[in-house]
């Protein structure tokens, strides 16, 4: 609310003045020691002082009755102006909040649109710039669980004062969302390490320790910057590329800083037609299992296969998963698709040999999930696949998010009889604690230590104490990517039981699959029979 809108007192229609006790007690008043002052003048100059006597009394109460009205009125004036005086601080209260945040004090989103678009207008006039930044909290929301939100909101207003106490004089300071701020001022466009610097500043500041009474917290940002001299003229567009900006932050690795690029936004938009596509495709069915043959590396036996998927786009052809999976997972689509994948590998496996295995990932983001075991175990049920042909991987990464619930949902799993392996090993901060805690079944190294081996000492001294750790644990390894016979030679050397990669073949939908098993006599005996009908008739 501005001067103009300032609050005015209510006035009866057509402009009249409405009569109160007060106003006539007044009138009255005035004009009875009006009337009675005029007498005494007469008297006293047509008969003298004597003459006036008689009327001194009335002009006594007229006197009287004046000042009691006085001071009713002089009462009836302070009542207003205090009434008058908290409705203005009413006001002015109700306009700072509809401008600024409370727990911060910082401007709120429209205030700094409004703010922000007349800064824009005085650096273009002086031929100057204005830098946007965009500020978010990393993994913010795990603070708010571990901790409570008056945790929380401490932080957030110990981060704005940082942040505040970074900026250059004159900078506008807004907190945008739970954990995201934002910052605009003006710089010289030919001078863009000014502003770089105060980002680097920024980040540095707030990854230190925060202390808020008996407890100290770590916390750290992802900024974006977008500036106004480059075809970015409105605060809104503004906003929009520095947080592009940001998450590519996040996506680099979280705690530090990122200029926006063009670039960022076409993949954005990439992005999010792919994301659209997915949410389409998952429940028509075009996300697929692919099996990846494991073999015995002293027998060179098939054991099973490695459930992977693949998405099988009606355009585009086959999409690989290190596009779709992280999309799946940051949009909470995950669940419904390992669901999917899982019941159609369970149905494509339920009838070959039953010395075959099937290995399926989850993902950590299900490992949230307490009801997993009793999904799967629908899952089972519904396909008719027995238990203990089924092996769950589980990453090291998911295990540390939180180790009581993986524990919980592992124990639940191994109760039904489903095997449990640790996948990725060596990739993560996994603990020889957690493997003697936790009940797996099996280890799988990665296959970037795998592949590694030959030209890296390291890596080949990390698979040999895997496998060691393995054999004292009695855990069978696994060994992924092997390519080649001397790699195969060498895993079987360093004592790793499984191997799994292009040696073997290339991944397969279910129909290649099955023919595959169908030339080595791997189906059920009936389900064999079936076969052989069908290529007779093919």
């Amino acid at each position: 609310m501005d001067e103009s809108t300032a609050y005015e007192p209510a006035r009866p229609a057509g402009g009249e003045t409405r009569a109160t006790p007060v106003g006539l007690a007044t009138m009255a008043a005035v004009a009875l020691c009006v009337v009675v002052m005029a007498a005494v003048i007469i008297a006293v100059i047509r008969n003298g002082s004597a003459a006036a006597e008689p009327l001194v009394w009335p002009l006594i109460i007229a006197l009287l009755l004046n000042l009691a009205v006085i001071l009713v009125g002089r009462k009836r004036h302070v009542e207003l102006a205090q009434r008058l005086h908290h409705h203005l601080d009413s006001s002015e209260g109700a306009r700072r909040l509809s401008l600024n945040d409370p727990l911060t004090g910082f401007l709120n989103r429209r205030a700094l649109v409004e703010e922000g678009a007349a800064m824009i207008q005085d650096a273009t006039q002086r031929r100057l710039a204005v830098a946007m930044l965009m500020i978010d909290l990393d993994r913010f929301k795990t603070i708010n669980d571990l901790h409570g939100h008056a945790v929380g909101d401490a932080l957030l207003a110990r981060i704005a004062t940082e942040i505040r106490n970074e900026l250059p004089p004159l900078s506008l300071a807004a907190r945008v969302g739970g954990d995201e701020f934002a910052c605009v001022f003006i710089f010289n466009p030919s001078e863009p390490k000014t502003v770089q610097r105060i980002a680097e500043r920024l980040v540095s500041r707030l990854a230190r320790p925060v202390d808020l009474g008996d407890t100290s917290i770590r916390v750290s940002a992802s900024i974006g910057i977008a500036r106004s001299d480059q075809e970015r003229t409105s605060v809104e567009a503004l906003i929009r590329a520095a947080d592009i900006a940001m998450y590519a932050a996040k996506e680099a690795g979280r705690n530090r800083f990122s200029w926006f690029d063009p670039d960022m936004a076409r993949a954005l938009h990439a992005r999010n037609e792919l994301e659209s596509a997915l949410r389409a495709a998952i429940p028509a069915g075009q996300i697929v299992p692919y099996f990846d043959q494991q073999i015995d590396l002293s027998s060179g036996q098939l054991l099973g296969f490695e459930v992977l998927a693949r998405w099988e786009h009606p355009i585009h052809g086959q999409i690989k998963p290190d596009r779709f999976i992280p999309i799946a997972e940051q949009t909470g689509m995950i669940a419904d698709l390992s669901q999917s994948l899982m019941s159609q590998a369970l149905q494509a496996a339920r009838d070959w040999d039953p010395a075959l295995t099937i290995s399926i990932n989850v993902s950590p983001v299900q490992l949230r999930d307490a009801w997993l075991p009793q999904k799967i175990i629908k899952l089972l049920l519904e396909t008719g696949f027995p238990a203990h042909r089924l092996e769950i991987e589980i990453t090291e990464r998911a295990l540390l998010e939180n180790l009581p619930l993986a524990q919980s949902i592992i124990g639940s799993l191994k109760n039904q009889g489903i095997r449990v392996a640790l996948d990725d090993f060596g990739t993560g901060y996994s603990s020889l604690g957690h493997l003697r805690a936790l009940p797996f079944d099996r280890i799988k190294i990665d296959r970037s230590f795998v592949q590694a081996i030959a030209d890296d000492q390291d890596s080949a001294a990390l698979v040999g104490a895997v496998a060691s750790v393995g054999a004292s644990l009695n855990l069978p390894v696994t060994a992924e990517g092997i390519e080649d016979l001397a790699l195969e030679a060498r895993m079987r050397a360093l004592g790793c039981a499984r191997g799994q990669g292009y040696l073997y073949g290339r991944p397969m939908d279910a129909a290649n699959t099955r023919r595959l098993l169908a030339e080595r006599r791997l189906l059920a005996a009936g389900s064999a029979a079936s076969e052989a009908e069908r290529r007779l008739v093919g």
